[in-house]
């Protein structure tokens, strides 16, 4: 047996955002603060800040941040991976990656970091994974009900976490599950 690099895309994120906080922790104490978070409505720089709305999501706040995304990633990424190609599926993030930041940057003076955006994309769109035409998976309205409406939940609560960005990958996740064909049956 051999080791295999089995999802390109997944991988090679997971392992550039262990590396960036590394980096971080040992070498670079502003590196996240400077090129991987989107500062929030007042603080955001044209054109400063335009690559900061690509990288927020490779910078995490600290370990336990960065495995409660990756988890999730991993267990669901290299499904999605193979069954929509690493294209589409590095297509998918970065769409979600920007429109979490843009719109965060347009709604919130707080600024944003993390892959969680990306993570609720994943696992809205892993419940499309076996959708025939014309139908809707119920496995999708359930994932919906629960995954998001508690999102919807806890904005009202105050704390450090971007429920908007979880509801706005979610979304995205579910945009791309409907209007993605390459991975349906015909």
């Amino acid at each position: 047996m051999r080791l295999k690099y089995n999802s390109p895309v997944v991988l090679t994120f997971t392992f550039i955002s262990a590396g960036v906080l590394l980096l971080h922790q040992f070498l670079f104490p502003n590196l996240i603060d400077i090129w991987f978070t989107v500062p929030g409505h007042g603080y955001f720089s044209f054109p400063k800040n335009i690559v900061n709305l690509f990288t927020h999501v490779i910078g995490h706040a600290d370990w336990p941040h960065l495995i409660s995304n990756f988890s999730i990633i991993l267990l669901v990424g290299p499904m999605l991976e193979e069954n929509h190609g690493s294209q589409d599926i590095f297509f998918m993030m970065i769409v979600t990656a920007v429109a979490t930041g843009l719109l965060n940057v347009i709604f919130f003076s707080t600024g944003l970091l993390g892959a969680s955006g990306i993570v609720f994309m994943m696992i809205l769109l892993a419940s499309f994974t076996n959708i025939q035409r014309g139908e809707i998976p119920l496995t999708f309205i359930l994932v919906l009900l629960l995954y998001l409406g508690e999102q919807v939940v806890q904005i009202f609560q105050q704390d450090s976490i971007s429920q908007f960005a979880h509801i706005v990958g979610g979304f995205l996740g579910s945009i791309f599950g409907f209007i993605d064909r390459s991975a349906t049956k015909k």
